[in-house]
């Protein structure tokens, strides 16, 4: 039985040059010719091997999330909330200022600008940085119950204080803003933790 010609290319190497693509220069802008231009493969073999444009990209953002935001679950470890927040925006002034790559964030930058045919990417986007925001909330729950925050503090606001550092950073760095200038940001946060804190609390 004829089981057809195998692939002569390592999938893994061409959805880490999809990535970059894709982080450069986000969906919408992203034309099927420049994948296949990046990934060195014509239209049919891109097509055999990772769908349409949307199936890859879906491909992308889960490679993306295991390579470049591995430091959001590394810093829901930390014994504590203030060190939880210090490990997260200085995790993501490192994941958006990586030597050799794109500046900024794919799931930050990836649809801000998308039109109608693309909203499901951009639904997903979303849904993806909403759930980051939930687990961080997560945690800060549970640093309240082991008395590592104030009984009063909001933890839900706390968490949407964070991600929206967080994500700001990532526009900062997207717009040319060094490594040293964003943990200069970060220290600054930390400086006034306990004023963030206290400012939660109902």
């Amino acid at each position: 039985m004829r089981t057809g010609r195998p692939r002569e290319f390592d999938l893994d190497q061409k959805l880490d040059s999809a990535v970059l693509v894709f982080w450069r220069q986000g969906y919408e802008g992203t034309a099927i010719s420049d994948l296949t231009d990046a990934l060195g493969i014509n239209r049919p073999s891109l097509y055999a091997a990772f769908g349409n444009k949307e199936s890859l990209f879906r491909r992308v953002l889960e490679r993306y999330s295991e390579q470049r935001a591995v430091y959001l679950l590394e810093s829901l470890k930390e014994p504590t909330a203030r060190s939880v927040v210090e490990h997260l925006l200085r995790g993501a002034s490192e994941a958006t200022t990586g030597r050799g790559l794109p500046n900024g964030c794919l799931l930050v930058q990836g649809a801000l600008a998308t039109g109608p045919d693309s909203a499901p990417i951009r639904q997903e986007l979303d849904a993806l940085r909403r759930s980051g925001e939930t687990a961080i909330q997560a945690r800060l729950k549970r640093a309240q119950d082991e008395g590592d925050l104030p009984p009063d503090a909001d933890t839900v606001e706390l968490a949407r204080y964070v991600c929206t550092l967080l994500q700001g950073i990532a526009v900062q760095a997207a717009g040319g803003a060094t490594r040293a200038q964003l943990y200069r940001v970060c220290e600054m946060t930390m400086a006034g933790w306990d004023t963030l804190v206290a400012a939660s609390t109902s």
